[in-house]
């Protein structure tokens, strides 16, 4: 157990994370197997005891979590532990450090992560107040109190988030269910299967370099091959001979062919075609074309430059191998090229014969006979359609959303 507090999440607004938090706040961001809320949930058997957001995420956060106080719902009659949700490699025992040392680890910007709060405190923090962490103690804590504070942060956390999430979820989930006959299974680091997953004969589990975990009601097609560590969420398939390389976790409700290696899709995401994906971030609803392909790593080997927004600064991600973050809505047409370092915001289509690349920004409505905006009732009609595929219906709170980033809002 991280700690027997309640614990509170909060989104700061800090740093650039579009278009990962588009639609979501950071702690629904999945950086590894699971999003933090997620984690926070598995480790501590609760829900969280509160969410604070920016306005602007409150309608759709309430809607998505209706049993969880947002914002001024939230009360407390004790001690709770607050946890900043761009904390994406936060582990039990992180959180369990910070409460019993009372120390207060920051990101690499100074902005803090984690603290122990009265009820007192927590109510003025709900209402705009910062936190007193005069008097607290940094040292000691685990290492790795690094943050979500750039769009390319989902990959350099990846792999310590994913293996904080595989260790969680095999230590509470300790029996795997029997494999199905002509199922191989290389390798001892660990593997769990749900009861209700599928693995059809031929299919070829890699654990020798790091656990594979398949949750409820996955299955995996004939012919493909899963290399640890990696996750399969819920109600996905991993398609017939797809190769799924390592630190690779695929979120719930994605379908997943040809080639991926080191990628994160939030959910709700198609790649049902041929074609290499690297060490990428998808977003939901995202469709990819047969063929579409990404470059993850320069021809030079040098570190990848990005730029956050299109018109933003360059900047140095810290990377090497760093394909494309990936916003929500997105659709590429067939044998779709996506350059080294390509940031690519929420709700564009791109259907160019030249590659994909840079930075571009949000509703963008790509041919070859240029860049347009993308109108929005045109979107709206395209996702509707998208998300009734998987029998979802767009809420109120959820378009108004959409079309405030339309609009620039």
């Amino acid at each position: 157990m991280p700690t027997a507090l309640p614990v509170i999440l909060f989104d700061d607004g800090r740093g650039e994370l579009a278009p990962l938090t588009d639609l979501r706040p950071a702690f629904d961001v999945r950086v590894g197997a699971l999003t933090l809320l997620e984690r926070i949930t598995l480790m501590t058997g609760r829900p969280p005891a509160g969410l604070i957001v920016p306005p602007h995420l409150e309608a759709v956060c309430r809607e998505k979590w209706p049993s969880v106080p947002v914002n001024d719902r939230i009360a407390a009659t004790v001690d709770c532990l607050l946890v900043n949700g761009r904390w994406a490699v936060a582990s039990s025992e992180a959180l369990r450090e910070v409460d019993e040392l009372g120390g207060t680890p920051a990101d690499d910007r100074g902005e803090p992560l984690g603290h122990r709060v009265s009820p007192s405190q927590l109510a003025a923090f709900v209402r705009g107040a910062p936190i007193d962490a005069k008097g607290s103690r940094s040292d000691g804590l685990t290492e790795g109190s690094h943050a979500l504070l750039r769009p390319w942060d989902a990959r350099k956390l990846r792999d310590r988030a994913l293996a904080i999430d595989l260790d969680l979820l095999l230590r509470l989930r300790p029996e795997s269910a029997a494999l199905t006959a002509g199922v191989t299974l290389i390798g001892d680091r660990g593997f769990n299967a749900a009861a209700t997953a599928r693995l059809l004969p031929s299919v070829v589990l890699d654990t020798e370099h790091g656990p594979i975990v398949i949750d409820e009601h996955a299955v995996v097609r004939p012919g493909a091959i899963v290399i640890g560590p990696a996750y399969i969420g819920p109600h996905s398939t991993v398609l017939d001979r797809a190769v799924i390389r390592g630190n690779t976790a695929i979120g719930p409700f994605c379908k997943v062919a040809g080639e991926v290696s080191g990628t994160v899709f939030q959910g709700y995401a198609n790649k049902a075609h041929d074609g290499f994906l690297g060490d990428s971030w998808l977003g939901e609803w995202v469709n990819l074309g047969a063929g579409t392909t990404n470059s993850n790593l320069l021809n030079t080997y040098s570190e990848v430059i990005c730029r956050a927004t299109p018109d933003g600064p360059n900047e140095r991600t810290g990377e090497t191998f760093l394909g494309a973050i990936i916003g929500d809505h997105i659709k590429t047409a067939i044998c779709t090229r996506i350059m080294t370092g390509s940031i690519l915001h929420t709700g564009s289509m791109f259907a160019t014969t030249a590659p994909v690349s840079g930075t571009v920004g949000r509703f963008t409505w790509a041919t070859d006979a240029g860049s347009r905006a993308y109108r929005f009732d045109k979107f709206l009609d395209v996702a509707r359609a998208a998300m009734a595929r998987r029998r979802v219906e767009p809420s109120a709170a959820y378009i108004d959303r959409l079309r405030a980033l339309h609009d620039g809002r």
